[in-house]
């Protein structure tokens, strides 16, 4: 039944995958072929979790909407690239992240999901890349609002017919936590991605992949 049900919802850049080189690159290479200067570092990672449109747009508003397309696509091909030539070594996982996909995935009522602004494409490519086949929900940015929108959550609630109460959204980013709580569920940031974990708001933080079974056993009473 739907009510024993538990959902976890991973995002994926800066929580399972350390994707930071990959997508400091891409954007340093969209912003050289349009001949402009490129944002710094901390600019690029303060963006990590939006939509790739918004985010560009984030970080260059000055610029006219041609300008901020050209940088999309560029964006895109300097990234899929990359990805191409690296394969699983372009965007890691970090530490433990595959054991506690592994670990969770074993147990019956856990439902696994990936709330993520990466495109289907992105995603699909790193789920096969790790061979990740534990997600029974995939929600990313070509079909929904930019986070901290809760669309993503709300289709992956309803894909699974689990109750908000029963969900969590774990995430390393403003984006992921405030689209958890727009969307009414348990909210946990990790102490390892982009954004600081302790300014985010987040229910809980936890300091490695190690936390995050005991914590889901305390949260949900299992």
């Amino acid at each position: 039944m739907s009510g024993d049900l538990r959902l976890i919802l991973f995002d994926v850049d800066g929580t399972l995958a350390d994707s930071e080189g990959a997508i400091t690159s891409a954007m340093r290479a969209a912003f050289d072929r349009v001949g402009l200067a490129a944002p710094s570092r901390a600019e690029i990672l303060s963006i990590v979790g939006l939509s790739l449109p918004l985010a560009i747009a984030e970080l260059a508003p000055t610029l006219d909407a041609s300008v901020q397309a050209e940088l999309v696509e560029g964006y895109k091909s300097a990234y899929k690239s990359a990805r191409l030539a690296a394969g699983s070594g372009h965007s890691p996982l970090y530490p433990g992240a595959a054991e506690v996909l592994a670990e969770l995935n074993a147990v019956p009522h856990y439902l696994l999901g990936v709330a993520t602004g990466k495109s289907q494409r992105g995603l699909d490519a790193l789920i096969e890349a790790h061979e990740l086949r534990c997600f029974v929900s995939r929600q990313c940015a070509d079909h929904h609002p930019s986070k901290p929108h809760p669309s993503m959550v709300l289709r992956a609630m309803a894909e699974t017919g689990v109750l908000p109460e029963h969900t969590v959204m774990i995430g390393d980013t403003s984006f992921d936590i405030d689209m958890g709580r727009a969307a009414g569920v348990c909210t946990i940031a990790v102490n390892w991605g982009f954004h600081p974990a302790d300014q985010l708001g987040a229910d809980h933080i936890i300091d490695s992949f190690a936390d995050l079974a005991p914590l889901l056993q305390h949260i949900w009473k299992d």
